[in-house]
């Protein structure tokens, strides 16, 4: 897999305070990576280096085996569109004028952006002035903008902010089509809950460092997480169930008529054999695996730190 962008054990230090620690995270070509972390967690510092705002202060940056912010740093970000966390637009432009602004700006023809507004559903609004935008009109105007050009990297600093839950879902299907577009994409968030199913890999920051990065059963693996199995049984019959799980098992509720256990990944089958032969006392069985939040819980609880 082609790497398009790469942070090399990247340090970042400002006077004295760290945002940064010995980072090496790489975003593989037609692939959507999340950045993911709470506020503070690094993550709008990851950013900055890639788009040669700032130097690290140890380690190296690369976009396509050049550094963003060295002699050749216009020829690397020629190649990215660039979301900010904090959508900020001359109030007194339209839309049209902003996107022909930013055009200019990027050395593009204008005559695409007429499809870039209607693609992100405000086309209706391209001759209003952004004074009279809604917060979620704003941040569709700054996903255009960053559409011009069609650049083969994007970086997308928390896209959905400000969006109601449908326009969200359009975000992430339109993420979708810049993939299968063969585009690279990072999506920047701390909505764990949300982006888990919406892209490739998932790369974990908690106070400058990387905790994990992979997929997502990448992420199970590595932080040996556990299966969770919900059980309604007959009422009365959960001791009996219970009574004949295999060593290892944690019971996490148990109810009258339902138990709730926690197993680990490779031990989910023998648990599920048991409750077939327990087909008597069993009415329903739901398996589920944790998500990405829990997982990030999992792995900043292992360090001994707080959220």
């Amino acid at each position: 897999m082609t790497i398009v962008a790469q942070w090399s054990a990247v340090t970042k230090r400002y006077r004295g305070v760290t945002a940064v620690e010995d980072v090496s995270l790489g975003l593989e070509a037609g692939q959507v990576t999340a950045l993911v972390g709470h506020n503070g967690a690094g993550k709008t510092t990851l950013i900055k280096l890639l788009l040669g705002l700032i130097r690290p202060s140890a380690g190296s940056v690369r976009i396509s085996g050049i550094d963003p912010a060295g002699g050749r740093g216009a020829e690397a970000r020629r190649a990215i569109g660039f979301l900010p966390e904090s959508v900020a637009f001359h109030g007194a432009m339209t839309g049209n004028e902003l996107m022909a602004f930013h055009a200019r700006l990027k050395g593009e023809p204008c005559r695409d952006n007429a499809a870039l507004l209607e693609r992100v559903g405000i086309a209706h609004a391209a001759n209003r002035r952004v004074a009279t935008y809604s917060k979620g009109m704003r941040q569709r105007l700054g996903i255009a903008q960053a559409l011009i050009g069609a650049p083969r990297l994007l970086l997308f600093d928390e896209p959905t902010s400000g969006l109601d839950p449908a326009s969200r879902s359009d975000v992430y299907r339109m993420i979708d089509a810049l993939r299968v577009g063969g585009a690279t994409v990072l999506v920047c968030t701390h909505a764990l809950a949300e982006v888990q199913d919406r892209v490739d890999r998932a790369a974990i920051m908690h106070r400058g460092r990387l905790l994990a990065a992979g997929t997502l059963a990448e992420l199970r693996r590595g932080a040996a997480a556990e299966a969770r199995i919900r059980v309604r049984v007959r009422p009365g019959a959960g001791a009996r169930v219970l009574a004949a799980m295999p060593q290892g098992v944690r019971c996490a509720e148990h109810g009258d008529a339902s138990l709730t256990l926690d197993v680990a990944a490779d031990g989910k089958m023998p648990v599920l054999r048991v409750l077939a032969q327990a087909a008597d006392l069993v009415d329903d069985i739901e398996t589920g695996a944790p998500g990405l939040q829990e997982l990030y819980d999992r792995l900043v609880g292992a360090t001994g730190e707080p959220t």
